[in-house]
């Protein structure tokens, strides 16, 4: 059985192209998603089976830990853990 420990998250560093990495909360995290998503013209096939952009962006939070924002713009994001 895999140890609890791995289901426990204290936020996420995002990587942006030529922007310093950055420590968002789960939230924080949900919320720049979400900016992301709204400006996006056409989103990938699996977001737009959601109605609304909070399930767009929990999905994507959830589930990936990429999106191709633009050509050569990409937003990264990987959950960390502060301690053992």
């Amino acid at each position: 059985m895999p140890d609890s420990i791995m289901y426990q998250e204290d936020g996420y560093v995002v990587l942006e192209p030529n922007k310093p990495e950055e420590f968002l909360s789960a939230e924080e995290l949900l919320e720049k998603l979400k900016g992301v998503l709204f400006q996006q013209e056409e989103l990938p096939r699996e977001l737009q089976k959601f109605d609304s952009l909070d399930q767009q962006a929990k999905h994507l939070m959830e589930t990936s830990c990429e999106f191709d924002v633009a050509p050569g713009h990409y937003l990264q994001w990987y959950v960390v853990r502060l301690e053992k």
